[in-house]
């Protein structure tokens, strides 16, 4: 998980800089580039077919691809989406540095994607909800929630999971390759934008498919030429603890190969990844990324039945497993790249940029679209949505290019690493709003609002001493507050579950329930309830479908746009955006392929298990 990978190697990484980097003289042999131009073709290819294909004319159509997507697309999806050119980094020069422990946040994810498949994504289509912020308005009743959540949710996209994406691979390309870093981050920005805009999540989620097997398949043919050239396994085991620094600090183990390199479980005290803390801490972050986010949550909305959703979720549970191995043991390992494989490794970091920029953008475009934009205008027709949701991809395609010089400026990696620690501050309470919402219908409004709340200020007060107080370098006395330099970030978020959990608990229990009536697929205890729900946040925003049958504009530019991105054909403006036909809200399954999902999803879990009892 992306999110709170590159918060564990934040500040506790130094040395690191986030200015420009000095002139790499490489040269561009002419097999780097054809790799390059090939995987751009084709990259254009699947996405105007699959903009060509899908329908982009309505909200459902635009913003879940009619709900009609398949097993395979979205479980490609969801690892895409996630594995941005941030985490190929960060992954890398965490193994080098740290060992392997890393790459359980990696395999972490497994657990909560089946957990996704089983427990929420039913709750979420019973729900009929197309955004999370959405699902909270239904479940709690108020506007206050959904509105801190969705720009809660649009700060975090923009200057996170944006700017470190933007970054890693912008400084990637520029340190390989010796490219311009705004030209060539202009031409990334534009491609993707363009099949974005266009087609929607259908685009987003084939292309991303495509973008998968460019990144496991070149990630994989890296992988075995590193271990081919220090013995495979054995020698890589030999080699790294023997890889000692020339500069080293005296009477410490500074910069030496850690003794538990190779090993999952460390130190639930002294360990840089405690245990308990990899286990049980990081399955909080790690909910919040896969079960509440809406750029992953998302594209299993899109499955055309919950037994596609699942097989989703278990694909991608699987293709988490592997970045371990094509990652972050290339990682400990030094490797050289010849031409031709210096543009396969370009090609991989170029689809792992993409593939998690169209992600941010499609659903960022989402949340906006539905829960603020027609929130001030709940007159919009369906074609001014679609119109407002494309454009503001547009902006955050010029923000994403205004965030290079910002982040280029700063001499030291603090910048950096402040940006990414603000996750693991915020996550928490989501989590446990999300937990309680789901599971605890006694649970309302004011207890998650206040919860909510009070985990913003707690976690507010711990990133606030985060950057009051240098790290020390290695070999260095800690002088920071016990809070800082023994509670690990990890064992932080485990507490500030619990504290918002017991506020949003007590808040609840001293107000008023929220009636049985409103709460009818709600719950997971009430997905399968028949009984007509009354929405506590009213009737539904519908569009007017009057404004639907103006005429086309006169400027044949116009024109042109509106075909590109298909909305000149009819609408089906009648229709709530944030209403589904009942047949798309249901949870039946065929038997047949419900125990074929659970069947794969226990042997997901078994492989899971193995993994880490054998690394452990």
């Amino acid at each position: 998980m992306s999110a709170s990978l590159t918060t564990a190697t934040g500040s506790r990484s130094s040395g690191f800089t986030t200015g420009a980097p000095p002139s790499t003289g490489i040269s561009v042999h002419a097999a780097d580039i054809a790799v390059v131009v090939v995987y751009f073709v084709f990259v254009m290819v699947v996405g105007i077919w699959s903009s060509v294909r899908a329908n982009r004319s309505t909200v459902r159509g635009y913003f879940l691809a009619g709900r009609s997507m398949t097993w395979w697309p979205i479980g490609a999806s969801l690892m895409s989406s996630n594995v941005g050119s941030g985490l190929f980094i960060g992954l890398a020069g965490t193994g080098a540095a740290g060992g392997i422990a890393v790459g359980g946040f990696e395999w972490n994810a497994a657990w909560v994607l089946v957990a996704l498949g089983w427990i929420f994504i039913p709750v979420y289509i019973a729900a009929g909800v197309v955004t999370m912020p959405e699902y909270l308005a239904k479940r709690f009743g108020g506007q206050r929630i959904r509105i801190y959540m969705s720009v809660l949710s649009l700060i975090l996209y923009i200057f996170t999971k944006i700017s470190t994406d933007i970054f890693s691979g912008a400084m990637f390309i520029q340190v390989s390759l010796g490219w311009d870093l705004y030209l060539s981050t202009a031409v990334l920005l534009l491609v993707t934008a363009i099949y974005t805009v266009a087609g929607g999540l259908a685009a987003v989620i084939y292309t991303d498919a495509f973008q998968t097997l460019i990144m496991v398949g070149g990630a994989f043919t890296l992988m075995f030429i590193a271990f081919s050239k220090v013995g495979w396994y054995e020698g890589l085991v030999v080699r790294y603890m023997s890889a000692v620094p020339s500069v080293t600090v005296a009477n410490t183990t500074c910069h030496l190969p850690r003794s538990d390199a190779f090993r999952l479980f460390r130190d639930p005290v002294s360990g840089d990844l405690p245990w308990p803390g990899l286990v049980f801490g990081l399955t909080v972050l790690a909910t919040w990324v896969w079960c509440t986010d809406q750029v992953i949550v998302q594209r299993s909305l899109s499955a055309k039945s919950l037994s596609h959703a699942k097989g989703g979720s278990v694909l991608g549970g699987y293709l988490k497993l592997l970045p371990m191995f094509f990652i972050v043991m290339p990682g400990m390992i030094s490797r050289s790249l010849f031409p031709g494989l210096r543009g396969l490794m370009l090609a991989v970091m170029l689809a792992a940029l993409m593939s998690s920029l169209t992600s941010i953008f499609n659903s960022s475009s989402t949340l906006f679209t539905l829960d603020l934009y027609h929130r001030a205008r709940p007159g919009a027709s369906e074609r001014e949505l679609m119109i407002v949701g494309r454009v503001f991809i547009l902006v955050l395609v010029c923000v994403s290019l205004l965030w290079i010089p910002v982040i280029q400026t700063a001499n030291s990696g603090r910048l950096f690493d402040y940006i990414q620690s603000v996750t693991s501050f915020l996550a928490p309470p989501i989590t446990a709003v999300f937990l309680m919402a789901v599971f605890w219908p006694r649970a309302n409004e004011q207890g998650a609002f206040w919860g909510l709340m009070a985990g913003l200020v707690v976690g507010l007060i711990r990133m606030v001493l985060e950057f009051s107080y240098e790290t020390p370098s290695c070999g260095q006395p800690d002088g920071r507050p016990a809070v800082l330099a023994d509670v690990h970030y990890l064992y932080f978020a485990l507490i500030l579950l619990a504290l918002t959990c017991l506020i949003i608990a007590a808040v609840s229990l001293a107000t008023a329930p929220i009636p049985k009536e409103h709460l009818y697929r709600l719950t997971w205890w009430s997905r399968h309830s028949r009984e007509t729900r009354i929405d506590l946040t009213g009737p539904p925003l519908t569009s007017d479908p009057s404004r639907d049958s103006e005429r086309l504009p006169e400027s044949c530019w116009l024109r042109g746009a509106l075909r590109l991105c298909g909305l000149t054909g009819p609408s089906s403006a009648s229709v709530a955006p944030a209403v589904e036909d009942s047949e798309l809200n249901s949870l039946q399954e065929e038997p047949l392929w419900r125990r074929v999902c659970d069947v794969n999803g226990l042997l997901l879990l078994a492989v899971n298990v193995f993994l880490w009892g054998y690394f452990a």
